[in-house]
């Protein structure tokens, strides 16, 4: 079965971040490698939250803001909004993670040099332990290096520092 931690949290996966500016890199594998990460927490009956970033372009209730809808969300499943890179910063995120008794969180979703880099960062920073299966974020290409190229300087830089890589 692999390994899991005691709560996937999904970052962002908007129709406005996926779609948004160009398509997310390798979204079709993104979105399959999600769903089967989240089809293995239900199986587990763990918790998975979906944070939704919200701003001028992505209204919450709007198509933009809403999840992707090839993204197996439930009503079950916690919902966390922020304005912020940062998905700790003024929002529930950590009250709900102590609520559920969570020492161990596995990430997924986009985009990778901003919300997931600023979040994984900040979640090791209050000492939880945090896992990823490889390549289950992805991002739009920027002036500096192609999306490719910046998932991998990424996870290079959260390997072993910032989180454990896991098998899918």
């Amino acid at each position: 079965m692999g390994k899991y931690a005691d709560v996937l949290i999904v970052i962002d996966l908007q129709n406005g971040v996926c779609y948004g500016g160009g398509n997310l890199f390798d979204l079709e594998n993104l979105l399959i490698k999600v769903n089967k990460r989240i089809s293995l927490y239900r199986d587990l009956d763990k918790p998975i939250i979906f944070v939704q970033h919200c701003d001028e372009e992505l209204v919450p209730g709007e198509q933009p803001w809403n999840i992707n809808s090839n993204i197996d969300f439930r009503e079950k499943d916690f919902f966390v909004r922020k304005t912020h890179a940062n998905s700790f910063y003024k929002t529930n995120l950590k009250n709900l993670l102590d609520k559920l008794s969570i020492h161990s969180i596995e990430f997924c979703g986009a985009q990778t040099e901003y919300c997931m880099d600023t979040t994984i960062k900040f979640s090791h920073g209050l000492g939880y332990k945090n896992l990823m299966v490889q390549k289950a974020t992805s991002t739009l290409k920027n002036s500096f290096m192609s999306a490719e190229e910046t998932i991998g300087f990424y996870e290079n830089i959260w390997n072993s520092r910032f989180l454990e890589f896991i098998e899918d």
